[in-house]
This record gives structure tokens, C-alpha cells and sequence, in this order.
């Protein structure tokens, strides 16, 4: 496998008015900086108009979708990710909608490549939305590793200024699902670049 870097992308998932997504996606950036094998990108999907409406379905032989002019970067940094982290709340007993439109937007820029999650949530810490979200990408032929790090209660983990108030487990289960990301994310680099990846049927 080669030592050259892995670009990650840590997308924030939710875009609703006082969330928390952007305090766990700072710190596990943080978290991922301190491993030295990733170059970070910290996504925030509110940052993006990122339509809910679909265009009409492409043809078989063209799979790949129009996209608005203002989702370019977005599309530019997806394509550029060797591994993706998602931090993402529970809304009624699964992900939030914004997540969903941007994960259907695209299909290529995900195919091959690993998957990590960060969950909150007041009960279950994010695990009903990551187990909805393993088959989405799966879906898309992407790969799910299988660790993450989930936050239960989330609001009485952080201090106010952001800063986790007990931060050995969580950093010891980020470490986990980060070298899990770094294998995965190598060697599927490695696979795209030598061979064609297999078409659906």
C-alpha cells in the first residue's frame, strides 16, 4: 500500500437551526488530524444548496446526473475523498433529509471507496441513522467499516465551549474506525487506480 496521505471527507449531515453536528465534527476532525495518515476536508451541508428534487433519471448508458452550477465544489471534493466520515443525528428513528439528498445526487463519487460514522443523538447516539445509512452505501458500492463512535446523550458529554468532558473512549473508538479507514481507504485507492471497478448488473 502506498504511505501517500488519504483525503477524508467528514461531511455534517445535519443543516437545522441550533445543531450539534458542527461540535462532534470539530472534534473529530481534530481526532483525524492527530492521526497523521489523512488530509482532512470538513464538509458542512449547510453550506450547500443541495436541491431535494432529483432530476429525471438518466440515461443507462450516461448514469451520471445534471447537476446545479452551485454544487460543484461539493461534487469536486466528493470525487477528491479517498474515505468519508458522517456525522449524523437521529430525526425519528433515522437520518436527516438534507444527508439523503445529498448522498442521491451522486453515485460514482462513492463507489469504492470506506465509510466511517460519527452518531449523537439524545437515546440511541446515532446508531438507528448509521445502521439506515450502512445500507444506502451499500447500495452504492461503497464499503462501511465497522466501527464508529456514537455520543448518547450527547449534550452532557461537551462542555459548553465544545471540549469532550471524558474523551478516552470516544478517542479510542475514532482511533479505531480511523485505522480501520486508513486500510480500507489504501487499498481501495490503490484498486481504482490499477482496475475498473465492476459495474453493477
Amino acid at each position: 500500500m502506498s504511505s501517500e496521505r488519504l483525503n477524508l471527507a467528514v461531511i455534517i449531515g445535519s443543516v437545522r437551526e441550533g445543531r450539534f453536528g458542527p461540535v462532534v465534527a470539530r472534534w473529530f476532525a481534530e481526532q483525524a488530524g492527530a492521526h497523521d495518515a489523512f488530509t482532512v476536508d470538513v464538509i458542512d451541508l449547510a453550506d450547500i444548496d443541495i436541491p431535494l428534487a432529483l432530476p429525471p433519471v438518466p440515461p443507462l448508458m450516461d448514469p451520471e446526473m445534471a447537476r446545479p452550477a452551485a454544487m460543484d465544489e461539493l461534487t469536486r471534493r466528493l470525487a477528491a475523498a479517498d474515505a468519508f466520515v458522517i456525522v449524523t443525528p437521529d430525526y425519528n428513528r433515522s437520518f436527516p433529509a438534507s444527508l439523503k439528498a445529498a448522498i442521491d445526487w451522486y453515485s460514482t463519487e462513492w463507489q469504492a471507496k470506506p465509510v466511517g460514522f460519527v452518531g449523537y443523538s439524545g437515546a440511541s447516539g446515532g446508531l438507528l441513522a448509521i445502521e439506515q445509512l450502512r445500507q444506502v452505501f451499500n447500495e452504492l458500492q461503497a464499503h462501511t467499516v465497522r466501527d464508529y463512535v456514537s455520543f448518547p446523550r450527547y449534550y452532557v458529554l461537551f462542555s459548553p465551549e465544545g471540549a469532550l468532558l471524558q474523551p478516552e473512549e470516544p478517542e479510542g473508538a475514532a482511533k479505531a474506525m480511523l485505522d480501520q479507514l486508513l486500510w480500507w481507504g489504501a487499498v481501495l485507492r490503490d484498486a481504482r487506480r490499477d482496475r475498473r471497478h465492476a459495474e453493477s448488473r
